[in-house]
This record gives structure tokens, C-alpha cells and sequence, in this order.
């Protein structure tokens, strides 16, 4: 028996990858009911208009035909005619409806599920890729969910109704009629497997192209500076290349469908014009029988040529969801425990306990053995360049997974507290500055939208920011552009400190995130901050020493371990690392004030 042109390799990935989709099928199981009905209701109508077409064929040849019942005829067709468009609008709003539905679901809960994925996720899945699932390949699985779906379900019905009118008027000019088909099963089901690899590539040189695109728009200043736009976009010119190759080699596959099924179409229809006229001929069956067996074979053309559209269709449409699945069943590497314990009311300090962490296995720890009490206060943290010190600030917002027994909230292991809890109560403000493209204050009140003005102006303030956005034309309400465009590095790490201090919560982490602004206007932002730590812990990273001055305690990181620990006067004191730092940072100010 001939392979179907859905082959069982297709199908065994088929039902392995339906299950993404499936929850949008149940929930609009009786929208796609009556759409198949709808469906089915066409399929009705048209293979009733060869019956009425024997009809009138038949009586004209017996010469009974009047007037009259040729007018009933005609009448009858015309009403079929208004049910089968009036139905096939039907079944194309709830099918082809369903489709769009299927469509901004997944693209709905990709979105969502890929906001669970933590930071090792995205170190291995770049933006552009991700952004080609939800567009790119999101699109074939649509299309494959609309058009393939009912051009499945209709050349499936047609064709086997289809088939016993035929029968019922001759089984074997029926039986010739088929013989050419099981060739076009076997050819489309070898094309098959070929499509599903070369679409895959197409897909997936897409996604390069998307996050090419992504990264240079993103980097447009640095391209500019550098004065790379030429090589960028020879580049973009040469991925586009290779995508149009490797589509190229996709349509070679693609297009043997259709004249392969056309050839097929035309082949059973010589075939029946020839047997079939000569059995109209011999009298074995009437003028009307050979004009409807016609009419059937041309409504019998669609799903033969449906077939190979229909496992084009469908295999672009696995492929697709298969990409799709791959981030589905990615899960973050941090996730909440099954019965997390509750974080205790109130001030609560943070510990590490002989911590050894690495970002990979393959790489050095990025901290070791590490031993640290984080108290109410402000703790300063200093190091070199890869001391450990962004690593730190990492792991206390729970970015990363940790081993267990070496990170403590109070008493209770980490790995026990629900990672989300523990970020509820940070407020964090990295070293590479974010901004969206938004107002000023949209991007302030970022994490607390519902917060008043002069909330804003007041972390604004805090912030030594507000005198800068007060001279803006718009004010607050200026937008900044893609990734603040219009701003310097100063004011947008000074928005984004406003950002954290809005939010107001028990923890405030500050990761060299000053590093823009000038020695004095720091000093300043950390006087500023006095009145929002009171009974909070501070943890401010600075690779300048000098604003560090007034913190209750400061930890110096050597190569991923803690190197030194006590205020700023006592680590003078000891003439180690900090000392040596403290004195370099000063030769170099005075330096630089001679040459100015």
C-alpha cells in the first residue's frame, strides 16, 4: 500500500510537537466544529451540482427536457450556489479565524514563558532568533493551523465523496480514474522529508538575518564611530544571500508539487475522457453519466493537487512548531522549590558561607570561598577589573542558580525561598544601564507605575537628576529615544538609580552603576541617599574609592575571594590592596588636575 504524502515520520513529529498547540484546540474545539461543518456543508452543494447537471443532460437527450423544469434546474443551482459561498464564507471566518487565534496565542505565551528564562538561557538563545520564532516561523505554523488545516480536512471529504458519486455512476472508469494517484502519494512523500530539512535551514538562516539586524540597530552609534556601515552591511547583503540560496533550494523542492499533481490531474483526465467516451459511446452509460463523471473528476483535481500543497504546508508547519517547542521546553536553570519557605518579616541580612561559584565549568570560579555578612548599613565593594564584584551583585538578586548551604537569607538556605520573593525585595540598578524608549518619566516609574509625580521628582532628585529634566523641553514627559539615545551615560544611569530608589523596597544594590558621572556629583548622589537607607541595606559597587568614604563597611575582592573587610580608615590602615588602590586613584587626580 502506497505511503500517505503526511509520511509517519511526519506524523510521529507531528503529535510529539502538537502538544504546544493543543490547549488552543480544545479551547475553541466547538469554533472549529462549526467551521468543518460549515466545510462540509460545501462540499454538500458542490457535489450536488453534477446530479442536477445529469439531470437536465439526460432528459435533453431523451428529448423530455421543457422549459420549465430547466428553469426548476437552473433555479436550484443558483441556490446551491448562494448556500456554498454563503457556507464558504463560514467555514474561512471560524478556520481561517482560529488561525489568528493559534497565531497571537503562541506568540502570546512565548513571550510569557520566555520572561521566565534566566540569564544562562539568553547567554545561548540571542534576541534575533527568538524574535524570528514569533514572527517568521510563528507565521507558518498559522498558515499550516488555517489553509493546510481545511485544505487537509477538504481534499480528505471531497475527495472520498467525491469518489463514490464517481463510483456510483461507474466503479471502474473509477477505478481507472484513480490509478496515476498512489505515483503522486509515494512522490510527495519522498519531497516531504527534503522539505522539512531545507525549510528548516531557511528558518533558521532567518533567524541570523533578524539578529544581525537587531544587533547593528541596536549598536548604530558604535557602527557609526567605527565607520563600519559599509561593512555591515556587506555582511547583511551576504546573509541575505544565503538566504535567498537556501530558499532557492526550497522552491526547486516546492515546486515539482504542482506540476507533478497537475500532470497527474490532466493524465486521469485523458484517461477518462478516452475509456469513458467509449463507454458513452457503446451505450454502457448515458451522455448526462459521462458529463457528471466529469464534472466529479474536475472537483476530484483540487485534493489531488491539494496534496502536495497540503504536505508542503504542514511540514513547514511542524518544523516551525518544532523551533518553537525548543524554547517551550527550555527551563531556567533558577526556579522556586515546590513548598518554598515564607522570608521572614522585617530587616533581614543576607550571608555567604564558604560560596564557590563559576558561571561555567569549564571556566575559573568567578568567586571563591567566599565568607560575607550583608548587614543594615552600607557595605562598599572594591576590586579589579573580574575581582568577582558584578558576579556578587549577580547571585544576591538570585540571577543564578548557587549550591546549596552556601547563600543564606537570615537562616534559610536560598535554594528553600521562592527566587521571586527574594527579588521583591531588591531593588537593583546594573552596570549596563537599561532605559526603554519612552518618556523620562515612564522609565522612572518603571517598577511602580502608579506612583505620584512628585514621588518621581523626589527620586529624581535623590538621583541629582531632576535640574537636568527640568531643563529638558518636555520635561518628564520626553522621550528618550531608542536605548535613550538623547541622553548622556551619566543622566541615564542617574534614571535608572531613580528608577531603584522609587521602588523603595529593604534592599538597594548599586553596581558600579556611577561609573559616568564625576567624582563630585557621585559624592553628592551617595550623600543624597542618606534618607532613603535608613534601616536598609546598601550595597554600592565603585571602582572609585573616594565616594566610598562614608560607607559603614567595605570589602575588597581579589580575584574572586575576599581580600580585605573594614571602613575606609582602617583599611588604610592596613597598606594593602585598598591602600594601594586608594593611592594610585589619587596620584591619577592630581595628575590630572596639573594637566589641566
Amino acid at each position: 500500500m502506497a505511503r500517505t504524502p503526511i509520511n509517519r515520520e511526519t506524523l510521529r513529529k507531528a503529535r510529539q510537537v502538537f502538544g504546544v498547540a493543543r490547549p488552543v484546540f480544545a479551547r475553541h474545539k466547538w469554533r472549529l466544529v462549526a467551521g468543518f461543518l460549515s466545510l462540509i456543508c460545501v462540499n454538500i452543494g458542490q457535489l450536488y451540482v453534477p446530479r442536477l447537471i445529469r439531470k437536465a443532460v439526460n432528459s435533453l437527450e431523451k428529448g423530455v427536457a421543457t422549459p420549465e423544469n430547466l428553469a426548476h434546474l437552473g433555479i436550484l443551482v443558483l441556490v446551491l450556489a448562494i448556500g456554498v459561498a454563503f457556507f464558504r464564507f463560514g467555514w474561512r471566518y471560524l478556520v481561517l479565524g482560529f488561525s489568528r487565534l493559534l497565531e497571537k496565542d503562541l506568540r502570546t505565551r512565548l513571550f510569557a514563558h520566555v520572561l521566565t528564562l534566566d540569564r544562562p538561557f539568553f547567554q545561548k538563545k540571542p534576541a534575533g532568533e527568538i524574535m524570528a520564532l514569533a514572527s517568521n516561523d510563528l507565521a507558518a505554523v498559522q498558515l499550516a493551523g488555517g489553509m493546510g488545516l481545511i485544505a487537509f480536512a477538504d481534499s480528505l471529504l471531497m475527495g472520498v465523496a467525491t469518489l463514490a458519486c464517481m463510483a456510483y455512476i461507474h466503479p471502474g472508469l473509477t477505478l481507472l480514474a484513480v490509478l496515476p494517484m498512489p505515483l503522486l502519494a509515494v512522490f510527495t512523500s519522498f519531497l516531504s522529508a527534503s522539505i522539512h530539512g531545507r525549510f528548516k535551514r531557511v528558518q533558521e538562516q532567518f533567524s541570523k538575518i533578524s539578529e544581525f539586524a537587531r544587533s547593528s540597530l541596536s549598536a548604530i552609534r558604535l557602527v557609526k564611530v567605527y565607520t563600519q556601515e559599509q561593512d555591515r552591511a556587506r555582511r547583511f547583503d551576504t546573509l541575505g544571500q544565503n538566504y535567498v540560496k537556501d530558499n532557492i533550494k526550497l522552491a526547486m523542492v516546492q515546486g515539482t508539487l504542482f506540476p507533478i499533481s497537475g500532470l497527474v490531474a490532466n493524465t486521469t483526465t485523458l484517461l477518462v475522457l478516452f475509456f469513458g467516451g467509449r463507454l458513452t459511446i457503446s451505450g454502457v452509460i448515458s451522455i448526462g453519466d459521462f458529463v457528471a463523471f466529469i464534472s466529479y473528476l474536475f472537483l476530484l483535481t483540487w485534493p489531488t493537487m491539494a496534496l502536495g500543497w497540503v504536505a508542503n504546508l504542514f511540514q513547514r508547519g511542524i518544523t516551525s512548531l518544532s523551533r518553537i517547542k525548543e524554547i517551550f521546553d527550555a527551563r531556567p536553570q533558577l526556579s522556586a522549590p515546590t513548598s518554598p519557605l515564607a522570608i521572614p518579616e522585617g530587616q533581614v541580612g543576607f550571608s555567604f558561607r564558604d560560596l564557590t561559584f563559576s558561571y561555567d565549568e569549564t571556566l575559573q570560579p568567578a568567586l571563591k570561598n567566599l565568607d560575607l555578612e550583608i548587614g543594615a548599613g552600607v557595605l562598599g565593594v572594591v576590586g579589579r577589573t573580574g575581582s568577582g564584584k558584578s558576579t556578587l551583585c549577580h547571585l544576591l538578586t538570585r540571577l543564578y542558580p548557587v549550591p546549596d548551604n552556601s547563600f543564606f537569607l537570615e537562616d534559610l538556605d536560598v535554594n528553600a525561598l521562592d527566587p521571586a520573593q527574594i527579588r521583591e525585595r531588591i531593588s537593583y540598578v546594573p552596570q549596563e544601564t537599561m532605559v526603554f524608549s519612552d518618556s523620562i518619566q515612564h522609565n522612572i516609574s518603571l517598577g511602580r507605575p502608579d506612583a505620584s509625580q512628585d514621588e518621581i521628582e523626589a527620586a529624581a532628585k535623590a538621583a541629582a537628576i531632576h535640574d537636568e529634566i527640568m531643563a529638558m523641553e518636555k520635561g518628564y514627559e520626553t522621550r528618550v529615544g531608542e536605548k535613550g539615545a538623547i541622553l548622556s551615560g551619566g543622566q541615564k544611569q542617574r534614571i535608572a538609580l531613580a528608577r531603584a530608589l522609587l521602588l523603595d523596597r529593604p534592599i538597594l544594590i548599586i553596581d558600579d552603576s556611577l561609573s559616568a558621572v564625576d567624582t563630585q556629583t557621585e559624592h553628592n548622589i551617595i550623600i543624597n541617599l542618606k534618607p532613603y537607607l535608613t534601616d536598609k541595606i546598601c550595597l554600592v559597587i565603585s571602582h572609585r574609592l573616594a565616594p566610598l568614604a562614608e560607607a559603614d563597611r567595605i570589602i575588597v575582592l581579589e580575584e574572586g575571594h575576599k581580600a580585605e573587610e573594614g571602613t575606609h580608615s582602617e583599611l588604610l590602615e592596613q597598606n594593602g590592596l585598598y591602600a594601594a588602590i586608594y593611592e594610585h586613584q589619587n596620584l591619577l587626580e592630581k595628575d590630572g588636575g596639573a594637566e589641566e
